[in-house]
């Protein structure tokens, strides 16, 4: 989201302040010979920044001619580089703002938008890194040119001791200055957005899904040892297990030589008990969950 909202404004903000710049230098020179002679030279410094090809008139004040001085260094490399990438990502931030809110569909579709997406970003990272740091060094060998003290220095008039030469108004760096931040910022803006374009792309994912071997073999580690432990506590109870069911057997079957003689005596005192027989309505006999001794019964309905 930083990406959409932020990357069209500071890339206007850097090629437009660098782009569009304008700066006036002027200086005086009053020669010696002629007292009332006070002549303003006005020199216009502006983008591309080719400065040999910027040009004025300067007295002499031996005889009543001018000569034609021009400047020196050609900056126009850095500044245009510098500007193209401020255009390219630009356009680039207003395509991308576009997709993102009205093709997200196909956007994510196939895994090709994203890598696309992140393989420019990188690219616009490293292109605004290199140009800024060129523009930085440009600008400061602008300011050196441009200097009111080296550009007397080229007038012949002023290198005589008798004549005297000033300043009256220098050019103002801030813009320029501005523009050398705002591209340093648009270098840390597409180095941030990188880690989230890596996220949409089937890389990031595919790292998620599958998790590294080292990850693996611990856990695989983990598993084993815990397993042992187990192992190794429940041999106790299996190495007393067979004297348990041993025991249990034996109780069980005195228990069940029990069962088998109170039968018996049961059998036998049933064989001298008389039968029982009830008149009238069925009788309904609960049974318990006990032996008992009881003879037959008899059942008579009423006619």
């Amino acid at each position: 989201m930083c990406m959409v909202i932020f990357a069209p404004i500071f890339a206007i903000c850097a090629f437009a302040t660098c782009g569009g710049y304008y700066g006036h230098l002027q200086v005086k020179v009053d020669c010696a010979a002629q007292r009332h002679n006070n002549l303003s030279i006005n020199i216009d410094i502006g983008y591309p920044f080719r400065l040999q090809q910027i040009h004025f008139k300067a007295p002499l004040c031996e005889a009543k001619r001018e000569e034609v001085v021009f400047l020196s260094g050609d900056f126009s490399a850095a500044a245009q580089f510098f500007v193209a990438v401020g255009v390219l990502a630009f356009l680039y931030s207003l395509l991308a703002t576009v997709v993102y809110v009205f093709y997200q569909n196909k956007y994510l579709k196939n895994n090709r938008g994203p890598l696309v997406d992140f393989l420019v970003t990188v690219t616009f990272s490293l292109m605004w890194l290199l140009s800024s740091c060129c523009w930085a060094k440009s600008l400061t060998d602008i300011k050196t040119a441009t200097n009111p003290t080296e550009v007397l220095l080229l007038i012949a008039a002023c290198r005589e001791k008798e004549n005297r030469c000033a300043s009256t108004q220098e050019p103002v760096w801030s813009r320029l200055n501005t523009s050398a931040v705002f591209g340093f910022v648009n270098v840390i803006l597409w180095s941030g957005n990188i880690w989230f374009v890596f996220k949409e792309t089937g890389w990031y994912k595919t790292g998620q899904r599958y998790p590294s071997r080292t990850s693996s073999r611990k856990r695989s580690s983990e598993m084993r040892e815990r397993l042992y432990s187990e192992s190794s506590f429940d041999q106790p109870d299996d190495s007393f297990g067979p004297f348990r069911q041993d025991s249990f057997n034996e109780s069980r079957g005195d228990f069940d030589k029990q069962v088998q003689r109170q039968a018996s005596i049961n059998q036998s005192q049933v064989s001298f008990s008389l039968p029982e027989t009830y008149l009238g309505k069925t009788v309904i006999y609960e049974r318990e969950n006990k032996i008992t001794s009881q003879g037959p019964v008899i059942f008579v309905n009423e006619m």
